[in-house]
């Protein structure tokens, strides 16, 4: 009997077994329906496979498969979610606080059954199937009589023993999906469907929203030359950044995608680009899986988003398992992995990524019943992602790869969005010569500097001084990155890594908006560097602010360096989302050329400190590295963060940045908002569409 198989039945008996609880009683009605309402899932992902397998996705009618699409996500949607055992409070309510978390952890563990049910990975589906008749069934004797009640430690324990069992699994299937372009099932999707039948929308077993179909529908009124446009700044951005670094691209082999559905046509003419220089492309899709290291964003490949509540809510529902000894089976089966693949690991590239921005606003709401980390699975959790990024450098070198990130916005941000979209274009593809020449005059004059100062206006609090590197030969060297449209489409930044030692303030901002969540006056304390305080207004009690920025910004770290302090100087995209009332819907990527920003965490060189990089006026870019990265040979583990958060001052919250001499001359080069410094004229000009009260 082949693999195939003897899984196939396995899954026979596991379908079985779930049809017949629906008929059970074992006197906990509260149980007996959460136990029915799981099992009613998993008999509809089992009738979803048979529909798939039947060709439904080639016969359905758009309507048909919609309403397949919503009753999937049906349960866990807001309209639904006060009532769903995907919301740990309403779990904990109807299931009492010893199982409800527990039980909501294996409700949404089951919800990971409709990727694979689309991708058929059988055996990740049945692991999952047969996981919950297991948890039933230590409930219940096996032919559903009320067995005495289980303690919440054992039920935990089974839930602890199906992560650490098949941390393999899991390890091989993300690593294979990232260097394996004959797994990748999201490409095969997008190089074969009929673009021109939005019906392609709902094969990849991903949420379908408003966002999805809209996108597709505008993507393909668009002239072939304009496609090709968005297309080739992407694959062109990606391919500079090796040239950039001097990084030997025609050595590697593999790209990896990461986007959102509906940017097909874009995408697919990506991938014919990327060919032509020897790369095929790969797709991991966003982890939905608590073994898959999933968060509360997404960070892959991704249709739309049922509901961000729910996905914030179980952002932490390793907490149920996160131990030394996990985290030590999880690094040996990632290892296991990277050595089968070590071949392959060789060929990667680097990703290529497409944001998204114009959502609707999130500002999540904490459950006091959803799984957090102890301080002490944080220090393990912290450790782990050390170590990890540690065994991937020994694979995968970083200063051997590269990326590229471009953003466009989504039909979610109102009606401007065919304006928005164009203009996106505009901005992604500006005249990156003239950028290079004015941010040169900007270098030439920073380099002259012992620091920066930098002061806010109005609201803004901003208070900071940072210090930046020490030339020894300025006709050889330079401080900062001129950054032009490569790796960061669009254009429009000069960027540093500071030195730590002196630089001081504090770092203020009125609303910005990280990761797909809304921070409302975060303030951030640097003393050399290094954080030491910061607060936000987003909750009513300072424990849950400092908790919010503690996860979502310092990554769980007591504190973090200031990796990157830059100058943006894309007037443009500031202009343009001004006058369109979009300003606080930018992403990262485009708002950080909109002022000055700074990023914490790791520096933008991160593993790659020790490799040359010049500006094209053909000076070395010296200032690389700082006195944590300086640790990389002594202590690797302490010389890396794994995060890098970029925080911007918008043109309008600034009110000075000056570049300040050793003898204590003061070169102002922004003053209330505007370019001040000479030779950067040609940046005001965009200010002149708009008026916001200043001359």
């Amino acid at each position: 009997m082949s693999e195939r198989e003897i899984l196939e039945e396995r899954y026979a008996l596991v379908t079985e077994r779930i049809r017949k609880i629906a008929e059970e009683h074992f006197g906990n009605a509260a149980l007996e329906d959460y136990f029915t309402s799981c099992a009613d899932f998993l008999l509809m992902m089992d009738e979803t496979r048979s529909f798939l397998e039947q060709g439904g996705l080639e016969k359905a009618s758009m309507e048909e498969l919609a309403r397949r699409n919503r009753e999937m996500y049906a349960d866990i949607l807001p309209g639904h979610y006060k009532e769903s055992y995907g919301n740990p409070a309403y779990a904990v309510e109807r299931l009492g606080e010893e199982f409800g978390g527990l039980l909501s952890f294996l409700y949404t563990e089951l919800r990971s059954l409709i990727t694979f049910i689309y991708e058929d990975r059988l055996e990740e589906t049945l692991i999952r199937m047969e996981l919950f008749v297991e948890v039933y069934t230590a409930f219940t004797h096996a032919d559903g009589r009320a067995e005495e009640m289980p303690s919440g430690e054992e039920i935990r324990k089974i839930l602890y023993w199906f992560a650490s069992d098949y941390a393999d699994m899991a390890a091989r299937r993300t690593l294979g999906e990232l260097l394996c372009p004959e797994e990748s099932f999201v490409v095969h999707m997008l190089m074969h469907c009929d673009l021109s039948d939005q019906r392609y929308l709902y094969g990849y077993g991903e949420y379908v929203s408003r966002n999805e179909l809209e996108t597709a529908a505008f993507l393909a009124g668009l002239p072939e030359e304009t496609i090709a446009a968005m297309a080739d700044t992407y694959t062109e951005g990606y391919r500079i950044g090796f040239e950039v670094t001097g990084t030997d691209l025609s050595k590697k082999k593999i790209v990896a995608l990461r986007y959102r559905a509906g940017f097909e046509r874009m995408m697919r003419r990506a991938v014919e680009n990327f060919e032509k220089i020897g790369l095929k492309a790969v797709a991991v899709r966003s982890p939905l899986s608590a073994l898959d290291n999933k968060g509360a964003g997404r960070n892959g490949f991704c249709g739309g988003i049922p509901n961000k509540q729910f996905d914030y809510d179980h952002k932490d529902d390793t907490a149920v398992f996160l131990d030394k000894n996990y985290v030590n089976r999880k690094l040996e089966a990632s290892r296991a992995a990277f050595e089968d693949l070590k071949k392959q690991a060789l060929d990667y590239a680097g990703p290529a990524v497409v944001e998204i921005f114009g959502e609707a606003d999130f500002v999540p709401v904490p459950n006091p019943y959803a799984f957090r980390l102890s301080r002490e699975q944080e220090q393990i959790w912290v450790e782990y992602r050390a170590r990890a990024g540690a065994l991937r450098q020994e694979y995968i070198p970083e200063e051997e790869t590269s990326f590229t990130c471009i953003a466009f916005p989504v039909p979610e941000i109102g009606p401007v969005f065919p304006e928005l979209f164009r203009e996106t274009i505009r901005i992604n593809t500006l005249d990156y010569m003239l950028y290079r020449r004015v941010q040169q005059n900007l270098i030439d004059v920073l380099d002259t500097a012992d620091y920066c100062e930098i002061k806010g206006a109005g609201d803004n609090r901003t208070d900071l001084k940072v210090n930046l590197y020490k030339l020894a030969d300025s006709e050889k060297e330079t401080i900062f990155e001129n950054c032009v449209a490569d790796v960061n489409i669009p254009v429009g930044e000069v960027f540093t890594s500071p030195v730590l030692e002196g630089t001081e303030g504090l770092l203020h901002v009125t609303r910005s908006f990280l990761r797909g969540l809304e921070f409302r006056d975060l303030a951030i304390t640097f003393q050399n560097g290094m954080v030491v305080s910061y607060s936000c207004s987003n909750f009513d009690s300072e424990e849950e602010n400092k908790a919010f920025i503690r996860e979502h910004i310092m990554a769980r770290h007591d504190t973090l360096p200031l990796g990157e302090f830059a100058i943006g100087t894309n007037t443009t995209a500031y202009v343009v989302a001004k006058r369109l009332g979009v300003e606080a819907k930018l992403p990262v990527l485009i708002g950080e050329k909109t002022g000055p920003h700074f990023a914490v965490g790791d520096t933008c060189y991160s593993h790659a400190e020790d490799v040359k990089v010049y500006n094209p006026d053909g000076k070395e870019i010296v200032a690389r590295s700082n006195a944590v990265a300086d640790l990389r040979d002594t202590k690797p583990l302490e010389a890396y963060y794994n995060c890098h958060t970029d925080i911007t001052i918008p043109y309008d919250e600034l009110g000075e940045l000056n570049a300040v001499r050793k003898d204590g001359t003061k070169i102002a080069v922004i003053k209330d908002g505007r370019f001040v410094l000479p030779g950067c004229e040609e940046l005001n000009k965009a200010f002149e569409e708009i008026s916001f009260g200043k001359k």
